[in-house]
């Protein structure tokens, strides 16, 4: 093997794809911050006990564990920024109030999560915490769709679900955890044979409901379809109410949506609405969110929260690359003061200029223009 190969689903990322993720990454951080979203920046590499909190359960196999030389302790490359930035609002931001924080960075994988996708993904989210209400979840929802429209992806379709759904079914009828942790797996497989296996046993209206679940998928019909065939538990009464709510208030700004009842993606730290976005030419969700109330209680700090993410690297290939903008060649004079100031004023405006080293061969710059010298000043002139 070459020492130049990299690893299986690690790449690098060159010029043009480069320019134009940074791009997205500019329009989203600098838009998240004009809504009050705070960045911060945690550390690639922390205790695992941290990174293994919260959502960050669901990462354990899919997380790179070193020994720390130091302590002796196992330490985790972070596969997912949301317990770090959990922790940071827990415990060294330690607001009483609400807390808005994004950021972006690199997170690892062991495994790719497709076939197509990296090992490396440039993830970029945002965070609210300290509001339990529907407003909160209604931000960041709308944030997510306007940083997708920033990047350019559309259209836009959203998938939404709730797992209080499933949840006040259980808790209605007094199932066992061990029962429950079964029904959730046979429902995320959309194993329909095994989960009336499981619910032989079980009283006819838990099970009628049980059964219902995966077919509760479409759009608003559903919604009120469930309403009249679920039990009118008080937990699933108001799921499907605020599920109703935000379709009402999302209609503007989105293409289409649908509603997906089985949907128990992130049920072990998500504890209300989950939502995922979707575009032509990717199978997977582009973007993803929902409600955690809990994540911050193994930090000592429980408090509301709801946010969103997405992979900078996946939406870029959705997008079809720019070319990478031309330069203006400068010629290389030692002491003019009028060319190094013409220089500034380009490179100011937004435009590459390249000086042209000594002996540097001229095919070799990525230049269309170059700077003269006419007329008592220097001008930019078509090569």
């Amino acid at each position: 093997m070459r020492n130049w190969l990299l690893p299986e689903y690690v790449e690098d990322i060159l010029p043009v794809e480069a320019l134009q993720i940074e791009g997205m990454r500019r329009q989203m951080i600098d838009l998240l911050m004009v809504h009050g979203y705070q960045q911060v920046i945690p550390p690639l590499l922390e205790y695992i006990e941290s990174l293994l909190t919260g959502s960050g359960s669901d990462m354990d196999l899919r997380m790179f564990k070193v020994i720390d030389q130091l302590s002796g302790r196992m330490m985790g490359l972070r596969a997912d920024m949301t317990p770090q930035v959990a922790r940071i609002d827990a415990h060294l931001l330690n607001c009483d109030g609400v807390t808005r924080l994004c950021y972006v960075n690199s997170v690892l994988h062991t495994v790719p999560s497709a076939i197509t996708t990296t090992r490396e993904p440039l993830q970029i989210g945002a965070e609210l915490y300290g509001h339990a209400g529907l407003e909160s979840d209604l931000e960041v929802q709308r944030l997510m769709l306007q940083c997708l429209s920033a990047a350019g992806v559309n259209p836009i379709h959203l998938d939404f679900g709730h797992v209080a759904v499933f949840r006040g079914i259980i808790k209605g009828a007094g199932i066992s955890q061990g029962l429950e942790s079964e029904l959730y797996a046979v429902l995320q497989a959309k194993d329909i044979s095994t989960l009336r296996e499981l619910c032989v046993q079980l009283p006819a209206h838990t099970r009628e409901a049980l059964l219902l679940l995966p077919e509760f998928y479409g759009d608003e019909k559903v919604l009120a379809d469930a309403l009249k065939r679920l039990p009118s538990y008080p937990e699933v009464k108001s799921a499907l109410n605020e599920l109703s709510t935000v379709a009402a208030e999302l209609n503007d700004y989105v293409d289409t949506i649908a509603f997906d009842l089985a949907d128990l993606r992130g049920y072990h730290y998500h504890t209300g609405m989950v939502f995922a976005a979707y575009a032509p030419g990717c199978s997977n969700a582009i973007a993803l969110g929902g409600r955690y109330d809990e994540i911050g209680k193994a930090f000592g700090r429980a408090r509301p929260a709801t946010g969103f993410s997405m992979d900078l690297r996946e939406l870029a290939r959705l997008i079809k690359p720019s070319i990478y903008p031309k330069a203006i060649r400068a010629p290389y004079q030692l002491k003019n003061a009028a060319l190094e100031n013409k220089i500034a004023q380009l490179r100011q405006s937004g435009e590459i200029v390249i000086v042209e080293l000594p002996g540097q061969p001229q095919g070799s710059l990525i230049c269309d223009r170059q700077l003269i010298w006419h007329d008592d000043q220097w001008i930019v002139k078509a090569l």
